[in-house]
């Protein structure tokens, strides 16, 4: 077989020459033609040499390829995690493993494999129609290409490198035998964190050598080299491995490689793990990193190219976060509570200083490995100051009155919605801001009623939580956690609040760098300061906050000196656990840090009914946390807008006091042109059925009698008589049947 310098010669001698001559009787025949022609072949030629020019030879796929490793390191320069930081590397010859390994290679990655000359015309013809009507570089790679691409050429995606990477494949496939490409094929590839080849990944997984390997095994491992991070068993998302594991049996199974029998103990064969041991320090965080880098960087630069990255995590606040949930946690096992994670974030800037996706990434038993920080989970109540945040948008204020009483809601084709609260209890006219403050479900319930789904998931997306995508899909209970969210979205909600109504994303990575020092990219946060997309007025942002660390507005679900309270500083803070008792929330801030814990378990198991009062569970580890990030920090209170006012209000109505009718008021902020109106009486006859001394029923008009009571009304409720008698249950307490409302209709 002819050697790649052999063919260089040859085409630098004889097919030069032969070229040269027939120029010469060209030109003589016709000079004009000649000159044309001449100078499309210089400008061939200048193609040629910019395509040929550095080609790296295929005989360095012989010597080795050994790549550089990637260092992720917190704020402070302290390294976290090292991606192949050595070789890893362990060469096998193909002949010593079993015929399924390198079956299962050909089959997901390259079926063609013994047919084709180094590419396939069809994934050409494809990525060409990319390139051109698409804009959208890639290429239907072969084995062979995925060699040469993998330890010859750089990781750019442009046109000129696939040309190179097409010679080259051609170059080795004229070089090489078929088996002895497939084994540098398998002794090359990246199958994820530090194993490079078929034999380390063998160890690394499973703990075996590569001919040890099962067939189930084999198929695992196979899938592996196409996106080894969104694949590993060990990732985020285990069961993508799976996934892809069956992926490549189907196909083995459609090649001829296997039976039906072989596909199915295969697939229904158990897989075990070997322990992970590796070195790695906020895993969930660095994984978390290494998705985004290889998202923007691509696979081979961020495992082979020696980047240094530096996060904006804070390893001595990430340890605290740890060991915080290990202690917490550990003092919730009777409580049917396995798991626990958290977030803490600068509002301003975005940048994640803590991650912990779960209580033990290495607890298989936990699914620790899965970062719940980014994974759907419903939020229970925290969600509820978006809702009020959509109603203070919408004209409300925080004196505005709610009527927290029985209350059904009409939805057609639906069975009526009644919502009831935590404690089982009805309080009366309670305004927004101890409907927020003490978490009431009612009152929530009608200020949605009020708003309209629609605004409040158009104000949940603004402020950065978009898993909500079809209104249609959710009712009233939205408000009440009915809607899943992620941890790092709340995060940059909340962070809404914090910062004055802008909405600034997360910024996890402050600065990358190749290993000779050039700096990729790199964020001056200080200079973009300040920054964000103005999600909600800073009116509504400073009112929300306001609400949320008075103290006095949730004294009475949870007390005085509940968990909630960090002493001497001003923190706004919202819990939240979902009526099935599957997760627990406590979301809190200031303007300079956020912090939010989460408690529950992986396979979504209820925990126990104790959890239900919200201080229990999650606001114990969100107080640890936040106290000691605050322990050396001044007193920060939210920035007050100039259009931000202070009015005395009635403790009843929420509107002003009338001259002619005085109340008993309280203090309240209002943004200025949004003042409440002036109380009317309150008192005015109605007709009262004498039997149940209660309002008539539609229909009744025998023994009824006008008497003067007082009469509320709120945003969706109508005439409410606040002081006629309730009719008494079976244990003779008052109870009055639940008032029905169609918010369509209100």
């Amino acid at each position: 077989m002819p050697k790649f310098k052999d063919l260089k010669k040859l085409l630098q001698k004889k097919f030069w020459q032969k070229i040269l001559l027939r120029l010469k009787k060209f030109y003589r025949a016709q000079p004009k033609k000649a000159l044309l022609v001449g100078l499309a072949i210089l400008v061939g030629l200048y193609s040629t040499f910019v395509i040929f020019h550095d080609l790296p030879s295929p005989g360095r796929l012989a010597a080795g390829n050994f790549p550089v490793s990637t260092k992720i390191l917190d704020r402070n320069g302290k390294l976290l995690y090292e991606i192949f930081a050595d070789q890893n590397r362990t060469p096998i010859e193909l002949e010593g493993l079993p015929g399924y390994v390198k079956n299962a290679t050909v089959a997901i990655e390259d079926k063609n494999f013994y047919r084709h000359h180094g590419f396939a015309w069809e994934g050409i013809t494809r990525a060409a129609v990319n390139i051109v009507f698409k804009s959208n570089l890639q290429g239907g790679s072969t084995i062979t290409q995925q060699l040469v691409k993998t330890t010859l050429l750089t990781p750019e995606r442009t046109i000129k490198r696939k040309i190179r990477e097409a010679i080259l494949a051609f170059a080795t496939e004229v070089r090489y035998s078929k088996d002895d490409i497939l084994e540098m094929y398998l002794n090359h590839v990246p199958y994820g964190g530090t194993a490079y080849g078929i034999e380390q990944a063998a160890l690394t997984y499973f703990g075996k050598a590569a001919r040890e390997l099962t067939l189930a095994e084999a198929a695992l491992l196979a899938g592996l080299p196409q996106a080894p991070t969104r694949y590993s068993p060990f990732g985020p998302d285990p069961e993508a491995a799976k996934n892809r594991q069956k992926q490549v049996l189907s196909r083995m199974l459609e090649d001829g490689y296997i039976d039906q029998d072989q596909y199915q103990q295969a697939l229904d064969a158990p897989l075990t793990y070997a322990p992970q041991t590796q070195n790695i320090l906020a895993p969930h965080f660095v994984l978390y990193v290494k998705s985004l880098l290889v998202d923007k960087y691509g696979q081979q630069l961020v495992e082979r190219g020696g980047l240094r990255v530096t996060t904006s995590l804070d390893l001595d606040l990430q340890k605290l976060t740890e060991d915080v949930i290990a202690t917490e946690t550990g003092k919730l096992e009777n409580l049917n509570v396995s798991n626990a994670a958290a977030l803490v974030t600068h509002p301003r800037t975005g940048e994640i200083l803590a991650m912990v996706g779960s209580k033990d990434y290495f607890n298989e038993e936990i699914d620790g490995n899965v970062n719940v920080t980014t994974r759907l989970r419903q939020p229970g109540s925290s969600i509820k100051p978006v809702n009020y945040a959509a109603g203070l948008g919408q004209g409300f204020t925080p004196s505005t009155m709610f009527l927290d009483v029985p209350v059904c809601f009409a939805v057609s084709g639906q069975p009526l919605y009644c919502p009831r609260n935590y404690d089982g209890a009805f309080h009366g006219p309670v305004q927004m801001r101890f409907a927020l403050g003490n978490s009431f479900n009612i009152p929530a319930v009608k200020m949605l009623a009020a708003n309209g789904v629609e605004t409040m998931i158009a104000t949940a997306s603004a402020m950065g939580i978009n898993t909500w995508e079809d209104p249609s899909n959710y009712g009233l209970s939205l408000t009440l956690g009915g809607g899943e969210v992620r941890m790092v979205d709340m995060a940059v909600a909340f962070g809404v609040f914090a910062n004055q109504g802008l909405k600034v994303d997360l910024t996890p990575i402050l600065k990358v760098e190749d290993f000779k020092g050039n700096t990729l990219e790199q964020i001056d946060l200080a200079s973009q300061l300040p920054a964000g997309d103005k999600a909600l007025s800073p009116e509504v942002a400073y009112l929300i906050s306001h609400i949320l660390l008075d103290n006095n507005a949730r004294l009475a679900a949870f007390g005085g000196s509940s968990e909630l309270v960090i002493p001497n500083h001003a923190v706004s803070v919202k819990t939240g656990t979902t009526d099935d008792l599957r997760d627990n929330w406590t979301i809190g801030y200031t303007p300079s840090f956020l912090v939010a814990a989460w408690v529950g378990n992986n396979d979504n198991s209820p925990m126990h009914p104790y959890l239900v009062s919200g201080i229990t569970g999650a606001a114990p580890i969100w107080h640890d946390i936040m106290a000691g990030i605050l322990e050396d920090q001044p007193d920060e209170w939210p920035v007050r807008p100039e259009n931000i006012i202070g009015l005395q209000v009635c403790t009843i109505t929420g509107l002003r006091p009338n001259p002619e009718s005085p109340c008993e008021t309280r203090f309240e902020y209002f943004i200025r042109g949004n003042e409440p109106a002036m109380e009317p009486p309150l008192k005015r006859g109605i007709w009262i059925d004498t039997t149940t001394k209660r309002p008539p029923e539609p229909g009744v008009t025998e023994n009824l009698e006008l008497q003067e009571h007082i009469i509320l009304s709120d945003p969706v409720q109508k005439d409410y008589c606040l002081t006629c008698e309730k009719p008494l249950n079976e244990k003779g307490e008052p109870q009055e049947s639940a008032y029905t409302i169609n918010p369509v209709a209100s």
